[in-house]
């Protein structure tokens, strides 16, 4: 009677997971699994297990439920903390309900990675929970050092979208040089900036004696003559630099008169040509926008707290109140380069792929490996506002994804590195009939046919296992007995049918295809990128993005299907 109640509890724990229907062979696996004690009355329960199910089966969902909470009410409570346990962020200083304001200010000069999701993520989530306004600001008035490419501004709009991340607003920095125009010649007039024109080297020694520039004096009135000959094109490129005044003094040379406008010649900038030829750096383009467009809050890396220092300058001249700065610390995933620039050399020396090669940190990497987007959310509130630096552990982000893609990806058998084995002792076609999803009767099933006097195909990476073994179970077929076992050739002989032999033997079991479509599997291990060829079963009909599970092989994404041929990208175990 006690060993019923437990197959009881199992399938009505599987029947509400499940819509309302359990399927036998999870409740069996479930209950062998957690209960080894049974495992050597498997015949016998079997049996019960399938009565069992029929009978959940036959109920409705208010029912099981009810029969659940008499027979194990604990299934409730472990569900309600489960649910607690969820992490959310903690609340945002100094933030009002419908006021808060955050922006994303990215660089368009290549994709985003993790690193720079941190700050997105948390702009975003944050303007939700406040039920206030995210903006996207293109930080695009670099076009020499970080030159911007169009395709970078629509690959970031893609990827915020793919992380379900939609701006209230959009905003082009580059659009609004002569808003910063009116603010540099507003701040030359009240005395607060001047025209540098110093050699770069003569100033930096005279920066870092805490001397003043000789130009940093002169009243206003020359200081506007020089700004209109840095917009003329009087001065050329380096020879000049509008400068916000601040402390000579300050311990940190940085901060000592930050430059805030420069001149490039010939910009040649993807949105506006060569129109302008004074571009503002960022700080000063930065704070200007986050007053202009109401932010109110601003999540930058520890490593940019000085950029606050700097623009608190320009604020207190302006009378204006500077946002709340959340700082937090770098963001890394172990074993994964984030480098924009380490990224970049390496595309160009033909290292890598592309910026969605799976061995990078890209968003669109993350993506073509088949993590999920709420995957990346979940893992950066998980962080949340740590000050400290932090690397997260693959084998975390994979867990995470694990959870949401276990329940849709269907299985198939995949064979790398296929060999020929040649049954012999049975004679007559067997088709295997195997679940798309374990846990998803409803899917339906693949069919994979034996033919007698025709090889089936097992994987060389199971060479030494079948070296070392006399019997071995096919899974969803049969047992064999093996023969002979070379590099590119196995021969066995059918020894039975029932998986409860093999089971009772504690038979090794590996997967098979009777025939198969080519497939490539591209597995990113550190640096390096593997290629795994093999066949894949013939009728599975998958499609590009499609998330599935090679059985005993891993997750992976399809990531592309040509003329009969699948290549897909190793996700995790």
């Amino acid at each position: 009677m006690e060993v019923e109640e437990t197959i009881l509890k199992y399938a009505l724990i599987n029947a509400l997971q499940h819509g309302g229907k359990a399927n036998s062979k999870a409740v069996i696996g479930k209950i062998l699994g957690e209960n080894p004690d049974l495992r050597p009355k498997a015949r016998e329960i079997i049996p019960i297990v399938n009565q069992v199910v029929e009978k959940v089966n036959g109920m409705n969902i208010e029912e099981q439920e009810k029969r659940l909470r008499e027979i194990y009410p604990e299934f409730f409570e472990e569900k309600k903390e489960k649910k607690g346990e969820k992490k959310v962020l903690p609340p945002l200083p100094k933030a009002e309900k419908g006021k808060v304001v955050t922006r994303f200010a990215p660089n368009p000069d290549g994709v985003f990675h993790l690193g720079n999701a941190r700050a997105a993520i948390l702009s975003y989530e944050y303007a939700r929970m406040y039920d206030g306004k995210f903006i996207l600001r293109f930080d695009d008035t670099d076009p020499k050092v970080k030159r911007p490419e169009p395709i970078f501004y629509e690959w970031i709009l893609e990827d915020l979208k793919w992380l379900g991340m939609e701006p209230d607003e959009i905003h082009y920095a580059s659009d609004r040089l002569e808003l910063y125009y009116e603010y540099a010649e507003r701040l030359l007039r009240m005395g607060k900036a001047y025209v540098c024109t110093c050699e770069p080297s003569h100033y930096k020694k005279l920066r870092d004696e805490g001397k003043p520039c000789p130009h940093r004096e002169l009243p206003p009135e020359i200081q506007l003559e020089e700004w209109r000959k840095m917009l003329d094109g009087e001065y050329k490129e380096g020879e000049a630099v509008v400068r916000i005044k601040t402390d000579l003094k300050h311990p940190n040379p940085a901060v000592r008169d930050w430059p805030a406008l420069r001149i490039i010649d010939e910009p040649n900038h993807p949105r506006t040509g060569n129109k302008y030829r004074v571009w503002p750096l960022y700080n000063f383009a930065s704070a200007v926008d986050d007053h202009e467009l109401g932010v109110t809050h601003i999540f930058r890396g520890q490593e940019h707290a000085e950029n606050e220092t700097r623009q608190r300058y320009m604020y207190d001249y302006l009378g204006w109140g500077y946002p709340q700065a959340v700082h937090h610390g770098r963001l890394s995933i172990e074993g994964v380069v984030l480098s924009k620039s380490k990224t970049r050399k390496g595309i160009e020396e033909g290292r890598y792929l592309g910026w969605d090669d799976p061995r990078l940190g890209t968003i669109r990497a993350l993506k073509r490996r088949g993590i999920k987007p709420e995957a990346i959310r979940e893992v950066i509130i998980e962080v949340g506002l740590k000050r400290s630096d932090t690397t997260i552990s693959w084998d975390n982000l994979a867990a995470i994804n694990r959870k949401l893609i276990e329940p849709i990806a269907n299985r198939y058998f995949f064979v790398a590195d296929p060999i020929p084995m040649h049954i012999e002792g049975f004679e007559e076609e067997f088709t295997a009939e195997v679940p798309l999803h374990p846990d998803h009767p409803e899917r339906g099933v693949r069919k994979l046919k034996f033919t007698p006097g025709k090889p089936i195909y097992v994987s060389k990476d199971d060479l030494e296992l079948l070296k070392k073994s006399e019997y071995i179970r096919l899974k969803d077929l049969f047992n064999v007995r093996l023969l002979e076992v070379r590099e590119r050739r196995v021969v066995a002989e059918f020894d039975s049918l029932e998986y409860e032999k093999a089971r009772e033997h504690r038979w090794r079991m590996i997967h098979w295809v009777p025939e198969g479509k080519p497939c490539e599997v591209l597995i990113p291990e550190g640096d390096e990128l593997i290629v795994k060829r093999g066949l894949l079963e013939m009728d599975a009909m998958l499609n590009v993005d499609d998330v599935v599970q090679f059985e005993r092989f891993g997750f992976v994404r399809v990531d592309a299907v040509e003329e009969g041929k699948i290549r897909a990208v190793f996700a995790h175990k």
